[in-house]
């Protein structure tokens, strides 16, 4: 069944969408036929092996500041891209025209390019093999049939929520509500294809809140497939003037060691940073503070990480990668000890290895949390900093050095005694990984990697 949202206040009704989710069946098919006609072409041009996909999707965006309408945006995007290969030469070229003639001129202009590209004998189509065979309905796809006026009075609803939350909160940046759907077809000359349609939607606002003559800006959104799991408009506003007015009063803190507890969301990042550190490319470019690391200790033994491809609606959900190998469940660190790096084909055949299944990066990662509460965390914590925002991008994915501005709280006896702000927190993501003491259980899950 397909979701949508009522523009009236209170409930969420949920809407049937079944002449759209078939329109999008259909598309989905006749991707599958384009890309499956490119690797024939190919064929005929004289390529020992090729990869196609084929893409189509539209959009819808709103936003409303102050409550008037700010901004209207529709996108329909469309196309393809190959990738051949004579031998050890590549070749790549992609097209916004999906008509019969440009898909032969960009085949061609594939294999043109081959031509001129040296020998690299790592490249080419990943393993025969390991191409998926199973396909599962991972319920990805939820088009939400929203027209724009009811768009924008759920954003109307969403800021005026957050407005509400306290007479000091003075101006805002806005609410926004945005919708898209598509879907995309994989085949190469293994004979293998496959695809499917999906989805996306979210809810955001933004506010700004002033007292003594000092702002302070803070923000909250829901992101989901189904726009029937998203947080209603006035739970996302409520939370982002909340969010916004509890940093009013901020202040810098003395230079010193602390412990820090990251909130939800920026664990989620330093999660995506230790993940980067065992992906394919930075390994083999020797660019990683993980490297060498299979089998060892890489953090707290309390941390265990795991890669499920098959979470319903999961955002990042997948049945094969970007290759066609297929994905599989598996534990990437357990009590601390890393099992298992994220590598494609090319970057798999550079270190001696075999693909995982993670061309074009991870699927849905799982921090499995020490059963703590939010509470209970900043309990066991006693003093410390709880960081709420980062910002910049200080870190060094060689050394694993780490350094970035910050905003939080000061915590005394587990309690928030003052917001805190232009500090900066300084470390290395090795001792930080080694030095987890807890992980709460307030999952976030508005992206592939859940903590």
């Amino acid at each position: 069944m397909v979701k949508a949202i009522s523009a009236k206040s209170g409930m969420i009704t949920v809407l049937t969408a079944k002449q759209e989710t078939s329109a999008y069946s259909m598309q989905s098919d006749q991707l599958q036929q384009i890309a499956q006609d490119i690797i024939q072409l190919t064929r005929k041009a004289g390529a020992s092996s090729a990869e196609a996909e084929v893409s189509f999707g539209t959009g819808q965006n709103v936003s409303v500041r102050q409550g008037e309408t700010e901004n209207i945006e529709y996108n329909r995007d469309k196309g393809c891209s190959v990738t051949v290969y004579f031998g050890q030469r590549k070749g790549y070229a992609s097209t916004s025209d999906l008509s019969p003639q440009a898909l032969k001129d960009t085949v061609e202009a594939a294999c043109n390019i081959a031509k001129y590209t040296a020998q690299d004998p790592f490249c080419g189509l990943a393993d025969a093999n390991l191409m998926a065979t199973e396909f599962p309905d991972l319920s990805l796809h939820h088009p939400w049939q929203i027209d724009v006026d009811a768009a924008l009075a759920l954003a109307k609803r969403c800021e005026a929520a957050a407005l509400a939350v306290d007479t000091r909160i003075s101006n805002s940046e806005g609410a926004s509500i945005y919708s898209q759907s598509g879907a995309f077809a994989y085949a190469n000359s293994h004979g293998f294809i496959g695809g499917y349609p999906s989805s996306r939607h979210s809810i955001s606002c933004s506010v700004i809140a002033e007292a003594d003559g000092l702002m302070q800006r803070d923000y909250w959104y829901s992101s989901a497939r189904d726009a029937h799991d998203l947080a209603t408009p006035e739970q996302v506003g409520q939370t982002a003037g909340s969010r916004t007015v509890k940093r009013l009063g901020a202040r810098p803190i003395k230079t010193g060691q602390y412990p820090v507890l990251f909130e939800a969301p920026l664990a989620s990042g330093l999660i995506g940073t230790l993940i980067s550190a065992i992906s394919g490319g930075n390994l083999y470019r020797k660019s990683s503070f993980l490297l060498d690391s299979l089998g060892q200790p890489i953090a707290s033994a309390l941390l265990q990480i795991d890669e499920n491809p098959f979470v319903l609606k999961g955002a990042g959900s997948s049945a094969f990668d970007s290759e066609g190998v297929a994905c599989r469940p598996r534990t990437l660190v357990e009590n601390g000890v890393l099992q298992g790096y994220l590598l494609g084909s090319y970057s798999a055949r550079k270190l001696g290895m075999q693909s995982t299944g993670n061309a074009g990066g991870a699927h849905n990662i799982m921090v499995r949390s020490t059963g703590h509460s939010l509470e209970q965390l900043l309990h066991t914590m006693g003093t410390g900093l709880l960081v709420t925002e980062l910002l910049g991008h200080g870190m060094n994915m060689v050394t694993g050095d780490y350094s970035r501005g910050a905003a939080g709280y000061w915590i005394e006896n587990g309690q928030i005694v003052h917001p805190v702000e232009e500090i900066t927190i300084a470390g290395n993501m090795k001792d930080m990984l080694k030095s987890i003491v807890a992980i709460g259980n307030d999952t976030i899950p508005n992206s592939s990697r859940l903590t």
